[in-house]
């Protein structure tokens, strides 16, 4: 890494480059134990080769079930679909909770940042996540707002309120997971917070999907890192059928994983050869160079043609609102029965005065 002093950053250290890694593995899946050991494996060895930042697939702890149909057909599921939910619910990670701190507690103890795919599970309801980890603490997530196809059937929606890019010191971090990267509105809300390390934990690895990281490398001008699994069917439950593999050596993820340049340079990979870890050294002075003549939210942007406009609020089923003492809504629309909110005043009281 070097670094240089800069007059106008108030005495700071400036770091030029900085060593990203990519890790490209398999999960052990529907085993959080296990899988968490390999996680502490993997990003120990990334830190021995000087990785500031180790980016793992999508869905990493506890596994990206490919192949995995949970006994459902349109119009029916199956006991056995159920319990196979069953495991993977039991797998899945609570946040916060001791996954999230151990894995924060790893981050501090090799002194790297981390974005890590995993399952979430809020309540009876699992959703495809990425959390973000600092040396010094979790930082945050990112819950995929669109599961793709069959992904529906085990995954909920996540809303804009994790859309988050965090200022870290290797950069303006962010990341989208897998096909969202194909919504080109998530995609500019990324470039208008200054994405700088656009992270992309992918369950993709079909040789077309190199074309997306390059174009979004250059739409965006920031560096793409993308990690997709390399697994075999040996690496699922043996007891749960796999309809995509028959043999324990069959591969179910072809990896693909690769590290691209903010003009779409391919700096490493795309490797689909085994698990590996994929290093660069990325120098955050190539985003201003690339910028000079396209900045998708800045100088090539006409808001006076197209603007994009985000509702970044959390989307709650449920919403607890406080009464007055009375029992009436306190903030009445006057002249009618209704609340500010929208709720009706129960019949049995009389309208307020305005």
């Amino acid at each position: 890494m070097e670094g240089v002093d800069c007059a106008h950053c108030d005495g700071r250290v400036v770091r030029k480059t900085e060593r990203v890694a990519v890790v490209q593995a398999a999960s052990v899946v529907f085993d959080c134990s296990r899988t968490l050991a390999k996680v502490r494996k993997l990003a120990s060895e990334a830190a021995a080769n000087d990785a500031g930042l180790v980016l793992f697939p999508e869905a990493f702890i506890s596994g990206y079930p490919r192949g995995i149909s949970f006994g459902t057909v349109i119009g029916d599921r199956t006991p056995e679909g159920r319990d196979q939910f069953r495991m993977y619910w039991e797998s899945s990670v609570d946040i916060p909770g001791p996954v999230v701190d151990e894995l924060a507690a790893l981050a501090a103890e090799l002194n790297i940042h981390m974005v890590v795919g995993v399952v979430e599970r809020d309540l009876g309801t699992l959703y495809c996540t990425a959390l973000f980890f600092s040396p010094g603490s979790y930082l945050g997530k990112h819950r995929k707002v669109m599961p793709t196809a069959a992904e529906r059937l085990v995954w909920g929606f996540g809303d804009a309120s994790t859309l988050p890019v965090f200022d870290t010191p290797l950069g303006r971090l962010g990341a989208v997971i897998c096909w969202e990267n194909y919504m080109p509105l998530l995609r500019m809300v990324m470039y208008s917070k200054g994405v700088q390390i656009y992270c992309i934990p992918t369950a993709d690895g079909r040789e077309t999907w190199l074309s997306t990281i390059r174009h979004i490398a250059l739409e965006g001008r920031c560096f793409v890192l993308s990690a997709n699994q390399f697994a075999r069917l040996s690496d699922y439950p043996p007891e749960i059928k796999n309809e995509l593999a028959s043999k324990p050596s069959d591969v179910v993820c072809l990896g693909g994983s690769c590290i691209v340049g903010p003009l779409g340079n391919v700096i490493a990979g795309p490797d689909f050869t085994g698990e590996t870890i994929l290093f660069a050294d990325i120098d955050l002075a190539d985003i201003a160079r690339a910028k000079y003549d396209f900045d998708v939210t800045g100088h090539y942007a006409r808001p006076d043609l197209f603007h994009l406009e985000v509702d970044e609020a959390v989307k709650s089923p449920v919403i607890s609102r406080p009464h007055s003492r009375s029992g009436l809504c306190p903030t009445r629309v006057p002249g009618t029965r209704k609340c500010a909110s929208g709720f009706s005043q129960p019949r049995s009281q009389p309208a307020t005065a305005s």
